[in-house]
């Protein structure tokens, strides 16, 4: 039987996503991303759930990105040079690329998360990391560039001159810079990463789940937007959780002093 990649475990409204090559860092191979193309498809099909955690298995690393054994063999054999995007490739669209995926997905981080597995984290909706965790994107230095959307993600997630700095030299990014930047939500110490990951998903459960879709939605698609016109935009998500059962639960539950019982619908 062929040894899987990824571990995918669903349980009370939450989907476990966890990379699993440890002996290699989590590096993200062909199958990997194959692997994962299916998990996040069920992830968005499957209305009982409602958020995602996306971990690295052991404790070195969240993961090191693209498996460049595997590039370098790709490239022997005559495979074309990677560019921006993952379009015709095994695995597409993934996470970095999927746009539309309308679930809160969590990235908790422990240990190194460079290249590719920074592009992950960076496409996350919320990151919690430990104190260990060390971010950077070093495909200059590789003569590659970051194309599952590092150069795009991170300019407009930190400002524009720390972003140029860490994309042109491929310097590392602390736990502490990442908190200071807003890359990250929470920074704890290690023994603590589970404990705190179980607190932002218990909060995250405590909202309406087509609430969760439907601001998602709305924030990403109105921040290029001039704010007259985020206002005005229909967001397919609002029109569903405005006629939604749960629209009438929150205000019922409040006025009857009890907690709201979601049906996502």
């Amino acid at each position: 039987m062929t040894e899987r990649r990824v571990r995918y475990d669903k349980k009370d409204h939450v989907a476990y996503i966890t990379l699993d090559r440890p002996d290699v860092l989590n590096a993200m191979d062909l199958r990997m991303h194959e692997e994962l193309a299916r998990i996040w498809d069920d992830v968005e099909a499957d209305d009982a759930v409602r958020v995602a955690v996306l971990a690295g298995a052991g404790g070195r690393a969240f993961s090191v990105g693209q498996d460049l054994k595997e590039r370098a063999r790709l490239g022997e054999q005559g495979a074309p040079p990677t560019t921006f995007g993952s379009r015709g490739l095994p695995g597409w669209p993934r996470l970095t690329e999927r746009f539309t995926l309308s679930k809160p997905v969590l990235a908790r981080v422990q240990g190194y998360a460079l290249g590719g597995g920074f592009e992950l984290a960076l496409a996350c909706d919320l990151v919690i990391a430990s104190q260990d965790a060390v971010f950077g994107l070093p495909e200059a230095r590789l003569g590659l560039i970051p194309g599952a959307g590092g150069a795009f993600r991170l300019p407009r997630q930190i400002p524009l001159k720390a972003a140029m700095g860490y994309l042109l030299t491929g310097r590392r990014m602390t736990a502490a810079q990442a908190l200071d930047y807003g890359l990250v939500n929470e920074v704890v110490p290690a023994e603590r990463l589970d404990e705190c990951v179980a607190g932002w998903v218990d909060d995250l459960l405590a909202s309406a789940p087509l609430s969760l879709r439907a601001l998602k939605e709305a924030v990403m698609r109105s921040l290029d937007l001039p704010l007259p016109d985020a206002f005005t935009t229909e967001y397919a998500w609002e029109q569903r959780r405005r006629n939604s059962a749960d629209a009438a639960e929150g205000p019922r539950a409040f006025a009857e002093k009890r907690p709201p019982r979601w049906q996502g619908n």
